[in-house]
């Protein structure tokens, strides 16, 4: 019998490394998925790699989609500083309609492969408040979708899996550690060198930190 496939969001972060780790766990034949999406560095795409090959995803493909033609974002916008200090409200590192053009372009490699899945580690405990990080999203891209394709009109709806969503940072640091996850292999800041230091200070590397901290384990994070 043919393994069952899905398509994993993987951005080279602690998050996605994780989420590759479940649905590996749970049986599925992985096809990695990331994005060039014009983002400040590539070294999260570099980390990308390491991660899907290391973890043995079937497939590992980097789709360029250049978000930062309209930025909009300290991510995509080079004039817009990466904030150090944490503000209410979505920050200015929130990606205009991120998630949803990922998650659009997932929808479609998943039909191509016959795949009924999808995993994504979006969190909304620890998720710095972007909107399209909530439950409610995710519900609501999931009606979508399965209104929206041939698969799902013929009997093979598609489900959206979000793990990490209701986890706090230590919870999926301890988690992905029980997995076997090597998070040493993963770039999370958002203001990383050509060599994946972290600068330690922007919003993703507090989060990231916190986690080690509250898991009481060491972090394997190399830092500037």
């Amino acid at each position: 019998m043919n393994q069952k496939k899905a398509v994993v969001l993987v951005s080279g972060g602690l998050d996605s490394a994780t989420i590759l780790a479940i649905a590996k766990t749970q049986e599925f034949e992985c096809y990695a998925l990331s994005f060039d999406y014009g983002q400040r560095h590539r070294a999260e795409l570099d980390a990308a790699r390491v991660v899907a090959e290391t973890m043995q995803a079937q497939e590992h493909r980097i789709i360029q989609i250049g978000l930062d033609a309209f930025g909009g974002s300290a991510l995509t916008d080079p004039n817009i500083a990466v904030p150090t200090t944490q503000n209410d409200g979505i920050p200015v590192t929130y990606v205009p309609a991120r998630n949803t053009v990922f998650l659009a372009l997932a929808l479609g490699w998943a039909e191509v492969l016959q795949a009924s899945d999808i995993f994504i580690g979006i969190n909304a405990v620890d998720y710095s408040g972007y909107p399209d990080c909530r439950p409610e999203f995710i519900k609501a891209f999931q009606t979508m979708a399965n209104l929206a394709t041939k698969s799902a009109i013929e009997g093979q709806p598609i489900e959206i899996h979000t793990p990490l969503i209701a986890l706090s940072k230590a919870e999926i640091i301890e988690f992905g550690t029980k997995l076997g996850v090597d998070y040493s292999l993963t770039v999370s800041c958002y203001s990383a060198d050509e060599f994946g230091q972290a600068c330690g200070s922007c919003d993703s590397c507090r989060f990231r930190q916190e986690g080690f901290k509250q898991a009481g384990i060491a972090d394997p994070t190399r830092y500037r």
